[in-house]
């Protein structure tokens, strides 16, 4: 980042800003508002905000398909839904193995188009950011929805998956443990996996752990972009911290956009802020 980069507040007055995405063609922000059951958006050409949605199913983590579509992890509604073109949602997945999901937290779509997400039990937890449920899986996992709609557990040996993000090449998997929620002394760590030709996964070592982690995204040179507890962090491929970006409020995610992605911009509680960089976001689609 340039030593007179500026942290610009976009908006104040959510209860917890997630999940934000970023559309090209509409030059806009989105955003989720969880508690308040509502999406948001930033209009860059004016400047304006104003309700994207709502009700959204108490929406989380979002993002864009290959296809220029909406994609979100619906707490409430305790699914993975697509907005189409046309405006209307389709229903990704909601089950598995006969049960419902827990309550899906963030989301990336491959190159193939498969859907990755995480589903964490935070939507069902308490009536907060959803509604309280008894959940209907055996655990809180990672899954993938292939190209033709197969759903399968891709990782299972996490306390609470949260954010997660490929590398540019798709050589790597990062996913976010953030179980020291519910586990005293618990993972509040980052993994990385190494993803094979057939989608694979394997490895999974700890990335980095100084840091109460939630969202994260890769920029083009590979760099992970993260928040951090008060902050974004900034670490190279290797796991080296280059830096961070010092908030002030708990950070929830981050993304990239802009006409080049080189403006980051931030989640955290009650506001959306942005900073220009000297790097670009990955391209994702």
């Amino acid at each position: 980042m340039r030593s007179s980069a500026h942290l610009d507040v976009l908006y104040a007055g959510c209860r917890w800003a997630e999940g934000p995405v970023w559309f090209p063609m509409m030059r806009s922000l989105v955003w989720s508002d969880i508690p308040n059951d509502r999406m948001l958006r930033w209009d860059e050409t004016t400047g304006g905000v104003g309700v994207f949605r709502s009700p959204t199913g108490y929406s989380n983590g979002n993002t864009v398909d290959r296809q220029g579509r909406l994609v979100t992890c619906e707490h409430g509604g305790r699914r993975v839904t697509r907005t189409e073109h046309d405006g209307s949602v389709t229903v990704i997945v909601d089950r598995f193995d006969g049960g419902r999901l827990n309550s899906p937290n963030d989301v990336v779509v491959s190159s193939d188009g498969s859907v990755w997400f995480t589903d964490p039990t935070y939507g069902i937890d308490t009536d907060y950011e959803g509604h309280k449920a008894v959940s209907e899986q055996d655990g809180s996992h990672v899954y993938r929805v292939d190209p033709l709609g197969h759903v399968t557990r891709v990782l299972t040996d996490f306390i609470k998956p949260n954010g997660l993000a490929f590398s540019p090449d798709e050589k790597r998997l990062y996913v976010v443990d953030s179980g020291r929620t519910h586990v005293p002394d618990g993972p509040r760590h980052i993994r990385v996996f190494d993803v094979a030709e057939d989608w694979s996964l394997s490895g999974g070592d700890v990335f980095a752990d100084n840091g109460n982690y939630d969202g994260l995204r890769i920029d083009s040179d590979g760099r992970v972009w993260t928040s951090a507890t008060e902050a974004v962090h900034c670490y190279e491929p290797d796991g080296t911290l280059l830096g961070e970006i010092f908030i002030g409020e708990p950070v929830s995610n981050v993304c990239f956009g802009g006409a080049k992605r080189n403006r980051l911009f931030i989640t955290a509680t009650t506001s959306v802020y942005a900073v220009m960089l000297a790097v670009n976001g990955a391209r994702t689609f």
